[in-house]
């Protein structure tokens, strides 16, 4: 194990030419921020993020907005969206001076709550928040979220609400009765109920890197149309949900509301805010004619699933077509479902095309039923 370990790194140095040119100092400086990583940067940026909702079809903003406030601690962060490890590099792009370059005029807030209120969830000063009156603007985008030094090491929290004031911040930008995009910066998962049933618009995008200001403002100004979806549960409605995974194991007693003594919370749903696999796009896509080869698999056998999957939106897009299996009976308690297959494919309006997933010894169920899902439904 230890010599397969170091192969791997000598592995890699290899392929970096590190025996024949160890110091490369020089050449780091000229790639980092170069045209090509940028555009890659960006593209990675944009892939991964997440549209969680998006009410009254608000996005993609209209470039001809006459006023767009964007809001929020993080707004106009330049190191948050960086995470907790990343090199110093001089041009980094904050989101409010990305969404700026659209085209509307640029109404920037003040900011709305310390740096000290976003990453202690402890310390909450009296902060009084005076952005430049939404009630003047079309469209409020407020960014909220955590700070890059409250994840990775030694950044452990007691609960996952928004640090600080920022959900006091969200409430009233709502009161005003605005349209409300909340842009989510953050390393884990966290609970935003309120803002999940309140706001117009959710765009989770994690920690995006040097890119994160241009691949923001590109989603909600329609230039990409987002088509990531959660590789988790997002998230908890409650901290006491914790952990929560979508291929848990099977009870024996599934919930059901009409009986008591079934595995569930008095308080609250079983079930996450936002399940895996689930992300939305400015498109729809509509699954139709599945197939599949054989109904059962021998233990050595092999089976072809397949589904046609249709863009039936005006947007030319990308949807993520995932496989999912479950064991009905097994000599050992199985997940309720498993992913054992996706695809994310792009599709222009009114294009269709077949997917195809190959189930063999290794992954398959002996029975398979209801198997392919498509993600921006939420099944």
């Amino acid at each position: 194990m230890i010599d397969e370990a170091v192969r791997r790194v000598l592995r890699i140095k290899l392929r970096l030419g590190l025996f024949e040119k160890p110091y490369t100092e020089e050449g780091r400086q000229n790639t980092i921020g170069s045209a090509e990583n940028r555009r890659a940067a960006r593209e990675v940026a944009t892939r991964s993020m997440v549209l969680l909702k998006n009410e009254r079809n608000l996005l993609p903003l209209s470039k001809e907005l006459k006023s767009l406030a964007i809001i929020g601690p993080l707004a106009d962060d330049q190191n948050s969206p960086m995470g907790s490890w990343f090199r110093r590099w001089k041009e980094r792009r904050r989101s409010y001076a990305a969404c700026g370059n659209q085209g509307s005029r640029l109404g920037r807030a003040r900011r709305s709550a310390t740096q000290r209120d976003v990453r202690s969830g402890m310390s909450r000063p009296q902060v009084s928040w005076k952005p430049c009156e939404p009630r003047d603007s079309d469209t409020v985008v407020v960014a909220v979220g955590e700070s890059a030094e409250m994840s990775g090491e030694a950044a452990c929290r007691a609960t996952l609400d928004l640090p600080g004031k920022q959900l006091e911040l969200v409430k009233a930008l709502v009161a005003t009765n605005k349209p409300v995009v909340v842009v989510l910066m953050n390393g884990r998962p966290l609970t935003i109920n309120w803002i999940a049933e309140n706001s117009t618009a959710i765009l989770e995008t994690w920690f995006a890197g040097t890119e994160a200001g241009n691949a923001i403002a590109g989603i909600l100004f329609g230039d990409v149309n987002p088509g990531g979806k959660l590789s988790r549960d997002v998230s908890a409605r409650a901290i006491g949900q914790i952990p929560i995974y979508y291929n848990h194991k099977s009870t024996g007693r599934p919930p059901d509301a009409a009986n008591k003594y079934t595995s569930k919370y008095l308080d609250a749903p079983v079930t996450p805010l936002f399940p895996f696999g689930f992300g939305l796009s400015y498109s729809q896509f509509k699954l139709s004619d599945v197939r599949v080869s054989e109904v059962r698999i021998r233990p050595d056998g092999r089976v072809m699933v397949s589904v046609e999957i249709e863009n039936t939106g005006k947007y030319a897009g990308d949807e993520v077509v995932q496989l999912y299996i479950k064991h009905v009976a097994a000599s050992v308690t199985r997940p309720v479902r498993e992913l054992r297959g996706f695809q994310r494919i792009t599709l222009k309006p009114g294009e269709k095309r077949r997917v195809e997933f190959t189930l063999g010894p290794s992954n398959s169920a002996s029975t398979i039923g209801n198997a392919v899902s498509s993600s921006n439904r939420g099944t």
